[in-house]
């Protein structure tokens, strides 16, 4: 009676134990389709493209890597929806990647009632960062730390009329309240707000709003079909004016969308280049990506790349075995140089990296470079100062 006790308990914990003991399972909710699809897809390229190597090498002490994705069209009750999915299904280890602030702001809570790590979200905001969430990490710079490298630089210049063109969400507001703060630190304001709604590019209004105000330099927040709509009807009325982009607007679907219109227009960035050969990250991303058959990089799924690369770091530091394992393995991440890339955790820090630099756009491309592509001129911002750097390439067509 007693053995069959011992068989029946077996039994019974074998069909119970977490899948991650098999497979370490990630959630990623991302738009796969709808205007923001490119941020989507190149994220979940990147991680994907790096944990396809990891298990290829023979995983995490010999357990396989799999990023489950489902598509949120970057419309928040979908990915509301998605993440009660990755919890209720029970095998999930993490939250992985997920693509933007509004979703990110419907997801986390579902994700922290759970105790379910929140790792790697392609957003700068604050909501993620105040107050410090034990189940959120982020690996990218703040939108804080961004615009206030845009408003040193444009300031610094001698600009003082700035406005803003933002998506009207939680990912706009916190783009904004960026700009403020940045601005007020030096005594300005913005000259003039104007919106436009997630997933559209009814810009009219806000075309017709910088007009009336003429403003020096537009900072623009919001995802990359709007901006390229926005930007080539501004363009089109030749008002005298710079833009400047945050980094979640994507520097390669923004210069395809643009095109010739590119030219000029600005982005700041918080990864290095994903041309940049000097980067021992970047030479073997770019390596990783060739031999699964990609050859167009972008800062985007550099990002995911280097996203994944931190979370397996983390995993074979023992954060494998369960959540709070993984959260003990991430604060230890002192310091630590991933190929020229530093990140750091701690208990009392969840923000991996402060690196900024800013971009500009443009239509001078070297003879490598198809006639139709746009280049990128980088300007570092870091640790207050400024310095130049070479031009480097973007591969939109």
């Amino acid at each position: 009676m007693y053995r069959i006790f011992l068989l029946a308990t077996a039994l019974l914990l074998s069909q119970t134990a977490p899948t991650f003991a098999q497979d370490i399972v990630l959630g990623q909710s991302v738009a796969l389709t709808g205007p923001a699809q490119e941020l989507g897809k190149e994220m979940q390229l990147g991680a994907k493209t790096y944990f396809d190597a990891v298990n290829a090498a023979g995983g995490v002490r010999g357990i396989k890597i799999v990023l489950r994705t489902l598509d949120d069209g970057y419309e928040p009750p979908r990915a509301e929806a998605n993440t009660k999915k990755f919890v209720e299904d029970g095998d999930v280890l993490a939250l992985f990647g997920y693509v933007g602030t509004p979703t990110s702001a419907a997801s986390i809570p579902v994700a922290s009632k759970a105790k379910v790590p929140f790792f790697g979200g392609f957003t700068g905001a604050e909501l993620l960062r105040t107050p410090m969430n034990r189940y959120v990490f982020n690996v990218r710079a703040s939108y804080f730390d961004e615009t206030e490298a845009i408003v040193r630089q444009m300031t610094q210049g001698g600009v003082t009329r700035i406005a803003v063109f933002h998506q009207n969400d939680s990912y706009g507001q916190a783009g904004l309240a960026g700009v403020e703060r940045a601005l007020t630190k030096r005594q300005h304001q913005v000259v003039t707000k104007a919106t436009v709604e997630r997933n559209s590019t009814d810009v009219a209004a806000a075309v017709a709003a910088m007009l009336a105000a003429k403003p020096e330099v537009i900072i623009m927040v919001s995802a990359y079909s709007s901006c390229a709509e926005f930007i080539k009807q501004i363009k089109a009325k030749d008002l005298p004016t710079r833009f400047v982009n945050v980094s979640f607007v994507g520097t390669k679907p923004l210069a395809k969308a643009l095109g010739a219109d590119a030219d000029g227009v600005m982005i700041s960035q918080v990864m290095p280049p994903p041309t940049a050969n000097k980067f021992p990250v970047i030479v073997e991303y770019q390596k990783a990506l060739k031999a699964a058959g990609v050859t167009d990089f972008s800062y985007t799924s550099l990002e995911g790349y280097i996203a994944a690369k931190v979370f397996v770091e983390a995993l074979r530091r023992g954060g494998d075995a369960s959540s709070e394992a993984l959260i003990t393995a991430l604060h230890s991440l002192r310091n630590v140089d991933i190929g020229g890339f530093n990140v750091s955790f701690g208990p009392d820090n969840h923000n991996a990296s402060t690196f900024v630099e800013l971009t500009v756009l443009n239509r001078r491309a070297k003879s490598d470079i198809e006639p139709q592509q746009a280049g990128i001129s980088t300007i570092m911002v870091r640790n207050m100062l400024l310095s130049s750097r070479l031009a480097v390439r973007c591969n939109g067509r």
